[in-house]
Formats: C-alpha cells, structure tokens, sequence
C-alpha cells in the first residue's frame, strides 16, 4: 500500500512565506556601528528579501551559486539569509575573525561568486580581495562613505529588480547554505546544508523540551550569524515569529545588558565568554540592570561551568546548555530536567543541567571505544560520541582525505569524548586531541577546568598535556584571575582536592593575562601545547 500524503517539499520558502504572512508586523532590531538602533518589520524583511532574490538572479545568479557574507548581526545580514536561497543560490557566512590567508582559501574552496559587505569591514576585506573569486561585491553602508570603484550599494542592487521576482522551482534537496568549519585541526573543512536539513533543523529551535522558542519571545543572537548560522535561530525566529534583536558589532558585557534590558529580552545565545562577562558585570553592579524575570541564556561552543549556572541562578535568570557542531547545522543536544528531576536537590539539578544534555529531536548518538564497540550507559565508561540524524551532514565539500570523519554505516565522528549516564544524557568530557593520557590513565582536561572556574578568583582556565619522564603526559593548568584578585597554586590545588579525582590535579599552574581563542571564542589549545612545548614540570 502506498502512502496517501502531500509530498511538498521542505525549503527555505516555506519560512519566509510563514513570517510574511502571519508576522509581518513583528520587530527585527539593529544596533548599528555606531550604536543607534534600527528598527524594521518581519514582513519588510522578507520583502527586502525577495527583492534581492530578484537583484542576484538579475545579475546572472545560476542555482547553486554561493553568495558570500562578511558582515555582523543585523536586518541586511538576515535578508541575505533568505535572499540567496530563495532564489536557488547558497548563502555562505565568512567568519570575519579569521585571518586574510584563511578568508581567501575559504571564499576561493567553496568558489564565492557574490559578496555582501559592511562597509565597516571593508579594510578586511582590501587584505584579500585580490586573491578571492568574488565577481560582484555589494556593499551595505552603514556610514556615509560611498562603495568603492568596483563595487555595488547595497540598496541600490536590492532596487535594482524593481521588486520583481519568480520563485524558482526548488528540490528540497538543493543546497542552501554553506559553514567551514574552524580549523583548528587543518585546513578549514566545508559543510553544505540542503533546504530539507536546514528546515528540519529549524523545527528543533521551537521544541518544547529544547530551546522553546515561542512567537512570544524576543531573541538576542550574541553569537555570530558567520558562527554556524547563528545557531539556526534566525531561522527559528522567522518560523515561530519571534521578535528578533541584533547586536551589530557591539559585544561588550554594558552593551548587551543596556540592550537586553531596553528590548525586554526573553531569550539569548552566546558562548561561555561572554556569559561569564555579563554575569561579572552583574556582580558588579547589581540592580543596575532590570532584565526579564527567567531571561534563558542559550550557552554552546564550549562547556559551561557549574560555577555560571549557580552565579546566574541567584539573579533569576536560567543559563541552558547546549551542544552542536557545524556538521550538525549545528544543534545536536540540549541540557533540559526530565520530569521528576525538579525534586531533585539542587547540587543534583546543577549537575545534570551542566551535562550536554539530551540529543535533539531526530539526532541518534553513541559513544564508541577504541576497538569499535559501543559503550554502555551507565554515565563512567567513555567512547567517542558518534551522531547520525536528518540534519548531520554526510560528507565534507571538496575534501580528499577525510572520508575517515565516517563509518562504515554512516555515523559522524564527532572526535568529542562522552559518557552518556542511564537517563540518555550526553556529559562530554573532552575532545579526542586535548585529552591527558598519564601514565595510562586518561585525564579530562574539561572536567578539571570546570572545577578551576568554581573557584572565586579564577575568571578562566585551561588545561593542556606536557612531557613527564616517568608519567609521559601531567597536566598544567593556565590560569587567568579576576581583577584584583588573587590566588596561589597551593590553594588552587588544595581546592581542587575532592572535586576532581587526585591525579587529576595539576602538576603547575601557570598564571596569564588572557587565554588565546579560537575565531569562534573556543580556548585555542594547539597555542597553549605549543607554548608550553618545553615546559619543565617542578622536580623534572
């Protein structure tokens, strides 16, 4: 028997269509370079949309092209997220923190036909505009200053259609966006997202027992539209209708507080730096800032310490835990109490909360050991985590020689190291390459870092491998302390006694003015194990 529904395809129209229709009057907000703020509608947003759709197909846009973006959150960003798909091309965000080198291989590997530009990055963009495949650079201006020769206004070629635009047929297997992923072991790697992944993903950001994004809500994306999609909440927003809040260039801990506070903000996302910014800022000056009672602080990229849980907890707002990949467009688990969990003490919910949580809908896990089996569920044995799901990709763009990053029955090796407890939540101890193995023992350099950051005059750390003659690898930790604070490796090490396991406690600590980071706010360990190469442990 053969089944009896519609078979309509899930594309990116379909979104666009939905916040045109019925939430054309919702706010979409822009904090501009220089600070004031920008106000449009969902419905001229998508209008705006389609007009660029119209512009770049005008312009000799074939389907499957990629058009570029090198700009920061804001109402132009967001039109391109639609305009390019709608008219059968692929949106591809540049992470305009990484260096020109970087920025040329990528925009050259994944062969960027269009380029949309702030015109606040265009000393960025002079460094490798030469060596890029750009054909038409469309500039949006935030000054007064004029596009350079060679270059397109960016109002100017949204007009330029005269708001004509067909629709092209669209399979739902075409492509529509493009991630490379950060680097930080190779060359980056390109992710291509189809319509039908990029929607089903979008259905996650509303799930209940998720991220729960209502039409309700106002959301503050801290975390970059170059940074996977902005986590697909752009998207979320405009299937949902959520009110929809930009930060432009502006990420200091004042400027987010003065906009979550002025917007009335329900929901935000950003990674764990600047989550520790704003809740220093917080502590600082409190009641300076009157929030949304339970405002939900997304927080991914990397683990959140118990420590910002607890320090947000007693100011009334909720920091949920997220966990993603680019190969995942991004959104793979998200750390919300099952029912029953509230009863639970609060240390317990704290330290549930803390883990990666549980996999999103539609996303399969397991964690592998090093002979190939699966490891049991029991929250101790580790494995590295393997994904599968509608919304992971299945191979690489372009890549030779990393077929390795899937089996053999099409799981994704995420290189994380996990233990998932009896309850089917996912703790992420490490990944594969930071881990400590001394003297046959392996040591999570997360786990140890996590209970540093508990510590009151510790504002950051991380914790890398180094030589021992009798143990192969000990671990240090670097250090970063509050201002004015202070705090001696005798005492960082006396407590840590009981939170982490004893050979898990550091041999040295070093103590540093900043940790150095990946373009997407990661610690950049690699920087640390090279800085550290030589290091002699005390008594070695």
């Amino acid at each position: 028997m053969r089944g009896t529904m519609m078979d309509v395809p899930l594309t990116v129209p379909l979104l666009a269509d939905r916040a045109a229709r019925y939430f054309a009057d919702v706010e979409v907000v822009s904090r501009q370079p220089d600070r004031t703020l920008h106000r449009t509608t969902w419905g001229s947003v998508i209008g705006r949309a389609r007009a660029l759709a119209g512009a770049l197909l005008n312009a000799g846009m074939r389907k499957g092209d990629r058009v570029a973006t090198l700009m920061w959150n804001h109402a132009p960003h967001l039109e391109t997220y639609f305009g390019a798909p709608l008219a059968g091309g692929v949106v591809h965000t540049l992470n305009l923190r990484l260096s020109p080198d970087d920025l040329s291989y990528i925009a050259t590997h994944a062969q960027d036909r269009f380029l949309v530009v702030d015109d606040v990055l265009l000393p960025l963009l002079d460094k490798f505009r030469a060596r890029a495949p750009f054909e038409k650079i469309i500039v949006v201006r935030h000054t007064p200053r004029e596009a350079p020769a060679g270059c397109i206004d960016y109002e100017s070629f949204v007009s330029s259609a005269g708001g004509r635009f067909d629709q092209p047929e669209l399979s739902e297997q075409d492509p529509c966006g493009l991630c490379y992923t950060s680097g930080t072991t190779g060359k980056p790697k390109g992710v291509v997202y189809t319509h039908r992944s990029t929607v089903l993903h979008t259905m996650f950001v509303p799930f209940t027992d998720g991220l729960a994004l209502r039409n309700s809500d106002t959301l503050l994306p801290v975390v970059p539209m170059f940074h996977v999609n902005a986590w697909g909440l752009p998207y979320g927003c405009a299937l949902t209708g959520a009110k929809l809040v930009f930060p432009g260039p502006h990420l200091d801990a004042q400027n987010l507080l003065d906009l979550l506070e002025r917007e009335r903000v329900t929901v935000a996302a950003g990674v764990p730096t600047i989550w520790m910014g704003i809740l220093d800022a917080l502590e600082k000056e409190p009641g300076r800032w009157k929030l949304q009672p339970g405002l939900r602080m997304i927080v991914g990229g990397s683990a959140a310490p118990e420590a910002l849980i607890r320090g947000f907890d007693k100011h009334g707002l909720r920091l949920i835990h997220a966990w993603g990949m680019t190969e995942m467009s991004p959104l793979g688990s998200c750390s919300w109490l099952k029912a029953g969990m509230r009863e639970m003490p609060y240390d317990e919910q704290v330290r549930v909360r803390a883990k990666q949580g549980l996999p999103a809908g539609l996303v399969q896990v397991r964690g592998v050991d090093e002979s190939g089996r699966e490891v049991p569920w029991d929250g101790q044995t580790q494995g590295e985590l393997q994904v599968r799901g509608p919304w992971v990709a299945s191979s690489y763009t372009d890549m030779e020689g990393s077929e390795d990053r899937w089996t053999n029955d099409g799981w994704f090796k995420t290189g994380d190291v996990v233990t998932i407890d009896p309850q089917g939540y996912l703790n992420l101890t490490d990944r594969t390459k930071d881990l400590i193995k001394s003297g046959g023992e392996w040591i999570s350099s997360v786990a140890v870092e996590n209970a540093l950051m508990g510590h009151p005059a510790v504002k950051e750390a991380a914790v890398v491998a180094v030589s021992h003659p009798k143990w192969v690898e000990r671990p240090l930790a670097v250090v970063v302390l509050r201002d004015g604070a202070r705090a001696s490796a005798e005492e960082l090490r006396g407590f840590l006694a009981g939170r982490v396991h004893s050979y898990w406690v550091p041999d040295a600590f070093e103590f540093i003015d900043a940790i150095p980071r990946t373009s997407t706010g990661k610690f950049l360990k690699s920087a640390l194990r090279e800085k550290y190469r030589d290091y002699r442990l005390p008594g070695c």
